[in-house]
């Protein structure tokens, strides 16, 4: 979970990924990681775009994940300060130089086919996969966004810890294993923007009503639910019921999810998933806290 470790794991994944583009093999298959996180509209377009332009998919994914969360953050389709927009983060004179590589004669900024396509084709232009840091730093001229990139990319590309068995392991308090229960008798419920029940859950609204059942109050919100703590020391192992967020940094909290056992958690992900299982070793890990004990 540490986004050193990561970025590391990236540099020793990417190169296998760059020989199998550049042989003009198959696209390499999502791995459990990539299906749970990626809508499926978009991980064809980028599995579409990276055979186009003899690039590992799971770079152009990394991009989307890290500038729009695949078009999900909806921030993304209005102009920031330097004025990028869209699911890929074009500036407009940078569109529009690339804009046509998905064959559209009109190019849309906001259209994820025509950015994306965009995206693999200014990556290659600046030395991709030759040189992936390189064309990286020039899509985005800061070492943190090379580094996060790299690591979305190995977190899509391993399948080291990945597979899932949704078992509830023991330990952990009462209280805990009691929300945890909660939390996989719900597998399956659709994901509901501002959802806290059987009817439809978010991911925090899901880990409310999980531990309302076990007699504990939390907060509404995955950043207060952050905030109410107490958090999990830095190297303790998590046990069951124990909450893990994500996000851009500690004041910018935008996921939770629910411990089950030493690498999966249940949440609620996004707008047309369900309340499932998936492991919690990503690249934007935050931490942990322990609302029971």
């Amino acid at each position: 979970m540490n986004g050193l470790l990561a970025s590391a794991a990236s540099l020793l994944l990417l190169p296998v990924l760059v020989i199998a583009a550049a042989m003009g093999g198959e696209p390499s298959q999502p791995s459990t990681a990539a299906v749970a996180d990626i809508p499926p509209a978009y991980l064809t377009l980028y599995q579409e775009a990276g055979a186009e332009f003899a690039l590992p998919w799971e770079l152009l994914a990394a991009v989307g994940k890290v500038e729009s969360d695949h078009g999900r953050n909806p921030a993304a389709f209005e102009p920031n300060a330097a004025g990028a927009v869209g699911p890929m983060q074009f500036e407009p004179a940078t569109f529009a130089a690339y804009g046509s590589a998905a064959g559209d004669p009109s190019p849309n900024i906001d259209d994820p086919r025509d950015a994306i396509f965009a995206a693999a084709a200014m990556l290659r232009a600046n030395g991709a996969p030759g040189d992936t840091q390189a064309a990286l730093f020039a899509y985005n001229h800061a070492d943190w966004y090379v580094s996060e990139v790299l690591a979305w990319a190995a977190a899509y590309t391993s399948e080291a810890a990945v597979g899932t068995n949704g078992e509830l392991a023991a330990g952990g308090a009462p209280a805990a294993t009691t929300a945890a229960r909660y939390a996989l008798s719900q597998l399956g419920t659709p994901y509901l923007w501002g959802g806290e029940s059987p009817a439809g859950f978010d991911c925090s609204g899901l880990v409310q009503a999980a531990y309302a059942q076990a007699g504990i109050t939390l907060p509404r919100v995955a950043q207060d639910q952050y905030d109410a703590g107490p958090l999990v020391p830095q190297g303790q192992p998590l046990e069951p019921g124990d909450l893990v967020f994500f996000g851009s940094d500690r004041n910018h909290v935008d996921h939770v999810g629910i411990v089950i056992n030493e690498t999966e958690m249940v949440d609620a992900p996004h707008t047309g998933a369900l309340v499932r299982t998936e492991p919690y070793d990503w690249p934007d890990y935050l931490g942990a806290t322990r609302p029971a004990s």
